[in-house]
């Protein structure tokens, strides 16, 4: 759809229904089909010497690919979007599009710790300084940018840790100073919070988890305004890297159904955080759309809703009861990734990783990703793994 197409006045789920399909163009076929392929061919010296035709080489551009691209720069309001293997590579072709040798970082404490990882492997290698700060910083960001801080990196919430950042007020300031402001917004997706309409420069999305919702493929989204596009494509394109056609296809089928699911995420999972609260084992839940969460106030003004994803801090237990807890729950399986039609819970702790802030919660950490099962039977798996742990005690 264009900036002048008239469905532009229709709702999200609707455009991401229509956005990125052209039936016409495939003999009345509803979805675009997969192309697979490297080698374009010309008809003409004249077209190859100038490149004249839309599609040059597979590394750049296929119309699967388009399809996804296209619509997904409709739905995050962006200027253009590059596809990647990953969502950790589309994370890195965002950090690679903005920072250079002698540039120095700024680094939410409570990212997703593979960013960490390449940050301090990557990016020092090559000669860019990473500082972790403090995620509830806010506007006081500012204070801590250099005269070389290029770029600034938000995740909310925070991964595992679930902290809100205030986005729009870090944006303000690290764009007062001249810095780009990057997102990681998987756990949202443009649905919940538009990220280039809050003040994010370049957004990142690993589409493994919610647009695909299958748990079947791996997909990355890197997003950028008119001010980055420029240099996200062209940073994809000294790397090329490309995601698998039928992964993308996949991630284009996701995407028409990710509306529906993404609101049953959301509100199983708030009724389940409500739940947990309740539980006499649970000391804390980690949710920003719970009203006493810390981040609750920043979360209504800014998200439209949330995701399936979120922690709980249980009260100490010995690691037997844990173990025990966890090994017999048949709904809830022990895995990483989420935002698949399945329940999912992990053990986590962030003591080892974090630099900027102390993580010391009081007890166990479990992040739970809350499928599409009938929520009064995800209760009962609970419910009987909590019994397993009250006796393992």
């Amino acid at each position: 759809m264009s900036e002048t197409d008239p469905q532009k006045k229709f709702g999200a789920a609707t455009r991401l229904v229509h956005a990125g399909r052209d039936p016409s163009a495939q003999h009345g076929f509803v979805n675009t089909p997969i192309y697979r392929g490297s080698t374009v061919l010309y008809p003409t010296y004249d077209a190859i010497k100038h490149r004249r035709g839309r599609y040059n080489y597979g590394t750049s551009a296929t119309p699967t690919m388009d399809a996804l691209t296209d619509a997904w720069t409709e739905l995050a309001g962006a200027a253009g979007t590059v596809v990647t293997p990953s969502g950790l590579n589309a994370l890195t072709i965002a950090l690679m599009a903005s920072v250079s040798a002698g540039d120095h970082l700024l680094v939410t404490d409570s990212a997703y710790r593979p960013t960490r990882i390449f940050c301090d492997g990557v990016l020092a290698r090559y000669g860019v300084e990473t500082t972790y700060y403090d995620p509830l910083v806010g506007a006081g960001i500012g204070d801590l940018m250099r005269e070389n801080t290029k770029a600034v990196l938000v995740e909310a919430p925070g991964s595992q840790s679930f902290e809100m950042q205030d986005v729009p007020a870090i944006g303000e300031a690290v764009h007062a100073r001249g810095g780009t402001v990057i997102m990681d917004n998987t756990w949202a997706t443009p649905l919940l919070f538009p990220p280039h309409a809050r003040g994010v420069d370049i957004a990142v999305e690993a589409g493994t988890k919610y647009l695909s919702g299958g748990s079947d493929l791996l997909i990355g989204l890197t997003s950028a305004n008119a001010k980055h596009w420029p240099a996200v494509r062209r940073t994809f394109d000294h790397f090329a890297p490309c995601a698998g056609p039928e992964d993308i296809f996949l991630a284009l089928r996701g995407l028409r159904t990710m509306p529906l699911r993404l609101r049953e995420h959301g509100r199983a999972g708030l009724e389940m955080a409500r739940w947990l609260q309740s539980r006499p084992e649970v000391l804390r839940v980690l949710h920003p759309g719970l009203p006493d969460d810390p981040g609750h106030a920043i979360w209504r003004r800014d998200f439209s809703g949330a995701s399936g994803l979120f922690g709980v801090v249980l009260k100490p237990v010995p690691e037997a009861a844990l173990a025990a807890m966890l090994d017999g729950l048949e709904l809830f399986g022990m895995g990483f990734s989420w935002g698949g039609f399945e329940s999912l819970v992990i053990p986590f702790d962030c003591a080892a990783y974090r630099t900027a802030t102390a993580w010391a919660p009081g007890g166990w950490g479990l992040r739970f990703h809350i499928g599409l099962e009938d929520v009064a039977d995800l209760k009962a798996d609970l419910d009987a793994g909590f019994a397993r742990l009250r006796a393992a005690r």
